[in-house]
């Protein structure tokens, strides 16, 4: 088990209402489960465990919401902005997203979990070990996921939240796809990455949960927004006008898309604990 000790390292919702420090992190896991990639909206989440007593909030627990994902397990995200936060472990102590972090922890993964739920886009090319399901000794309960609704037409891609409360289709071909590690997505994902495809702005249809979809306009930012269902706080499609684009959380999908990312943006604010596992073109900033 590796153990690093810190001062305290803090961590923030997107928009700053929720904050909180911890000050020992034991280890980083990314986890590519249905439920994390769902709740993230993301290829995979990655988790730093840390120990009860090592954790702190610090402000903004009035706008935690949880959503109880499977027996005895929750997720939580601010009720404001929708970013995925931490919670407590079923088995002791804190699972803290790391992309929540607004510096260095000072650890680096060590190890994919669930690789057998891996997204279908998403390739893991790197050398760390990994397991299917839970690593040996640490073996839970693993609660199946209902089948999404049967397809409403005939060639959209369907997608949903978490808890199933939005559903939509995706009508029309994607035209970019972008692993964008800017440090707006990296927190309101709370991951090492947001992974979104553009399409038409009228190329998604909602099937059901308009009533549950909330929209958080960050401050000051002309177009960066974030649409997430109010029930369990999972990411899902916007659509903005101003940029003529409709933009899809890659990990909100049911279907495969039959495609991967086109490359990589904004590595210069990429995650200190993250290393690219692919040879996709990578830009400091936006795509030329």
């Amino acid at each position: 088990m590796t153990v690093t000790r810190l001062g305290m390292t803090e961590g923030t919702c997107l928009c700053g209402t929720v904050r909180f420090a911890v000050g020992e992190v034991r280890d980083l896991a990314h986890c590519h489960c249905s439920m994390c990639r769902k709740h993230h909206g993301a290829p995979f989440a990655t988790m730093a465990r840390v120990p009860s007593g090592a954790f702190r909030w610090f402000a903004g627990e009035e706008a935690i919401r949880r959503y109880e994902s499977s027996p005895g397990f929750h997720r939580s995200f601010c009720g404001t902005c929708g970013s995925s936060l931490p919670d407590r472990s079923p088995s002791g102590g804190w699972f803290v997203p790391a992309g929540l972090f607004t510096e260095d922890p000072g650890v680096r993964p060590i190890v994919h979990i669930f690789r057998a739920s891996r997204a279908p886009w998403h390739t893991i090319a790197d050398e760390l070990p990994g397991f299917d399901e839970w690593p040996p000794r640490k073996a839970r309960p693993v609660i199946e996921r209902p089948a999404p609704a049967a397809r409403t037409g005939p060639d959209g891609l369907r997608g949903s939240c978490l808890c199933r409360g939005i559903a939509y289709e995706v009508t029309a071909p994607f035209t970019r796809v972008y692993n964008c590690h800017c440090s707006r997505c990296r927190q309101v994902r709370a991951a090492a990455h947001a992974t979104n495809g553009l399409a038409p702005v009228d190329g998604v249809r909602l099937v059901r949960g308009e009533d549950l979809a909330v929209l958080y306009r960050l401050p000051g930012a002309r177009l960066f927004a974030h649409a997430f269902c109010r029930r369990c706080g999972s990411g899902v499609p916007r659509r903005d006008p101003e940029w003529g684009a409709a933009v899809i959380p890659f990990g909100s999908l049911d279907d495969d898309p039959g495609r991967r990312a086109d490359c990589h943006i904004f590595v210069g604010s990429r995650a200190p604990w993250y290393e690219f596992e692919d040879d996709l073109p990578r830009f400091d900033e936006g795509a030329p």
